[in-house]
């Protein structure tokens, strides 16, 4: 196959903390790229009214839904690929990459045909209602077509991350949201000679961003790296591999959305301001998140090749380093929106109501991102180790039995203020929660890998 020499590094030797300043690095890039051009779109609906930005609100936990199929799958497979690397097998990661794909392109193309299908009971039942079910239909249905480059995309990005090749990842993320914000106000707006689109000008926007996103991703895996095979047997046992994984993490990233739509559907009863104000809180707090998230995606692959080379030592120190950064980061993340949050939702949208909710959001639902990070990164450790079940019991434990249970009394106490309060808490809970059960399965699995070369020996 046509290319230069494959790029993705060993994350096996090295010093740990170069490792994993590069690796997040260049993925808070891309992820902050995709959360300020989300955040800017906020600002062009905003521009449109408080309707439109209620409309994009209820869309949330349907695209995180859709989001959470792809994630999953990429980390079933970025687990097994990561493994394989580090016990130095390239062409069996040929061949699980080129597998992975098959499988995800039809998956896709199902969800794709099913969301547009049921758009709107799927919307009725998340509360939408007049005015705003209609907008939430003209922009998703747009969003749609989109979807399998994007979701793809992500997949592949997480495949490229895998074999060590930490930059293109971030690369591709930023390139596509820098150019749907540069696209987005054209269409929305309707400068220069394009018509004016509204909400579905948006919608319009992110699909050509991500079209493109996905042309320099599989530009990369094809031709930089040479991952793809044509090669399709033992594509049920690849399947197998990927899924063993896949399949608890596609459900641990779907409880989230789901919950989401629960708490959604709390906040609809308190009036579509509330719901806005929700979703300028969110995106204007998914940038101090996501810094934490890019450290929690990325010491996967780096604790999958060392697990998988039997460098357990580099694995404590990449997870104590990530931990203590999550932890200094909650701090600085409360900080910095408790004296500005609520000036930035100001710039947004000036409706009171608006203000008062995304100012509430950001002042109490920062304290608990520090444990959140810790829960993340417990997350991809379980994951890159192949054990994919705690992750999915400590997010089930954390929405069903104690966030949204929480969120209802709360709301019922406090109103949608309580709702906020229960997100924090339950974030903390879980935490530590998730920390403790990481470092006693991590002690066992080298404990009983430690057993049987003994009893080899």
């Amino acid at each position: 196959m046509p290319g230069g020499r494959p790029r993705g590094a060993n994350f096996t030797e090295g010093p740990v903390h170069k490792h994993l300043i590069r690796l997040a690095g260049f993925m808070f890039m891309g992820f902050s790229a995709m959360t300020v051009s989300q955040l800017i779109e906020t600002v062009y609906l905003g521009i449109l009214g408080t309707e439109e930005l209620a409309a994009v609100s209820f869309t949330f936990p349907v695209v995180m839904v859709l989001q959470s199929v792809a994630m999953g799958l990429g980390v079933g497979a970025s687990s097994i690929i990561s493994r394989t690397m580090g016990a130095g097998d390239r062409e069996q990661v040929r061949r699980l990459v080129s597998h992975c794909l098959i499988l995800v392109v039809t998956l896709l193309l199902i969800l794709t045909a099913l969301g547009r299908a049921f758009s709107e009971p799927i919307f009725e039942l998340l509360g939408a209602r007049g005015e705003i079910i209609g907008l939430v239909i003209a922009y998703m249905d747009i969003w749609f077509l989109g979807l399998p480059l994007f979701a793809l995309s992500m997949i592949g990005t997480s495949l490229v991350r895998a074999v060590g090749n930490a930059a293109i990842p971030g690369v591709v993320m930023t390139v596509g949201s820098v150019l749907q914000v540069i696209i987005a106000p054209f269409l929305i707006f309707g400068l220069g000679p394009f018509p004016e689109m509204g909400i579905e000008g948006a919608a319009l926007a992110f699909v050509i961003a991500r079209t493109l996103s996905f042309a320099v991703c599989y530009y990369v895996i094809i031709f930089e790296e040479r991952l793809l095979t044509s090669a399709t047997a033992d594509i049920v046992n690849s399947w197998k591999s990927i899924l063993h994984v896949g399949l608890p993490a596609t459900a641990t990233s779907l409880i989230m959305p789901v919950s989401m739509g629960i708490i959604t559907r709390l906040l609809a009863g308190h009036g579509p301001p509330v719901i806005a104000g929700f979703g300028v809180g969110s995106r204007i707090g998914s940038l101090m998140v996501m810094i934490v998230m890019a450290v929690a995606s990325t010491s996967g692959p780096f604790i999958g090749q060392n697990w998988g080379a039997q460098k357990y030592d580099r694995v404590d120190t990449a997870l104590s380093l990530a931990n203590r950064f999550a932890m200094a980061w909650g701090v600085v993340a409360f900080v910095v929106m408790l004296l500005f949050g609520k000036m930035l939702v100001s710039l947004i949208n000036d409706d009171p109501q608006v203000v008062e909710t995304a100012n509430w959001y950001l002042v109490i639902t920062p304290l608990s991102i520090g444990f959140m990070g810790m829960t993340a990164i417990a997350s991809s450790c379980f994951n890159a180790m192949g054990q994919p079940i705690p992750p999915l019991v400590i997010s089930i434990t954390r929405m069903f039995v104690v966030y949204v249970p929480m969120a209802i009394l709360f709301d019922y106490l406090w109103g949608y203020v309580g709702i906020f309060f229960a997100t924090s808490l339950s974030s903390v809970l879980l935490g530590i929660v998730a920390w403790i059960w990481n470092r006693h399965a991590i002690e066992a699995s080298r404990r009983s890998r430690d057993a049987v070369v003994e009893a080899v020996v």
